[in-house]
């Protein structure tokens, strides 16, 4: 990235998040700014205090902020407004700062329905879902609303049983997911993210007959998609619902249509 002159002028958008080291969003939005020759630029937060972080986005006139693992939900409360779907998804990845009032999205949900439905139609398809937390609410719900049937499995029963509720889901404990036979399997927890890409939520034998989507997009290929890759399995990369959520949120920020190609390209040359 060439450099550019940063001034008092220039608008700040951030992504907070703990662990915040493995994101690329800082990579793509500003390869996005530049791009579109546009005086923003965007930082990665280490948060661990929710609230102090909202305090300091008001006070400091952040105009944009991505949220992540473990934030999304927690977030809300400490929101001026929820946009409606997120209101009923339960959770953001999103905030707009509309002159001082923080304004909550979800880009979550449309991000992996549309990398989805560009491989399957969703009605009807057996799905397990993997994990329980703000992203697995947001594809959750996503699916729901095309006709798919979910089951949501995660290592704290109790969380997938409050969420499957919600949303009139079956739900068990991860341990459990070796007795389904899903058309699709999805994962969002952050098992085989980086640093710890060895891990996956599945064993390979499991892998056969289904589309395997990894929401995990550090490494570009995580364990789960190369095994699934091996075992014939249709695959959908962490790739393509980051970049389809980023673009969505830069579109927030900025008003302007994101270059969806520019940001793809930074992701696959970071991760290659």
């Amino acid at each position: 990235m060439s450099r550019r002159t940063i001034t008092a002028a220039t608008k700040l958008c951030a992504i907070i998040g703990n662990p915040i080291e493995h994101s690329l969003s800082p990579h793509i939005h500003n390869a996005a700014f530049e791009h579109l020759k546009l005086d923003y630029v965007f930082l990665a937060f280490k948060v661990e205090h929710v609230r102090k972080a909202m305090e300091g986005m008001r006070a400091l006139g952040i105009q944009g902020m991505s949220v992540t693992i473990p934030h999304k939900i927690e977030v809300m409360k400490y929101l001026d407004e929820v946009e409606e779907g997120a209101q009923r998804i339960g959770a953001i990845n999103t905030i707009v700062n509309r002159d001082g009032r923080l304004v909550g999205y979800n880009t979550d949900c449309s991000g992996a329905i549309r990398a989805l439905e560009e491989r399957v139609n969703l009605k009807d398809k057996k799905t397990v879902l993997l994990g329980a937390g703000g992203a697995a609410r947001a594809i959750a719900f996503g699916l729901k609303e095309q006709g798919a049937r979910v089951a949501i499995l995660n290592r704290t029963v109790k969380k997938a049983e409050v969420l499957a509720k919600e949303l009139g889901c079956e739900f068990g404990s991860i341990e459990q997911v070796a007795s389904y036979t899903p058309d699709i399997l999805i994962n969002t927890t952050s098992l085989g993210m980086y640093p710890h890409p060895d891990e996956t939520p599945v064993k390979k034998e499991m892998l056969k007959d289904m589309l395997v989507f990894d929401s995990v997009y550090n490494p570009l290929k995580t364990r789960l998609i190369r095994e699934a890759q091996e075992n014939g399995c249709a695959t959908i990369l962490g790739l393509e619902m980051f970049v389809n959520q980023a673009a969505l949120q830069f579109e927030l920020w900025t008003g302007e249509k994101a270059p969806l190609e520019i940001m793809k390209k930074v992701v696959v040359e970071k991760l290659s």
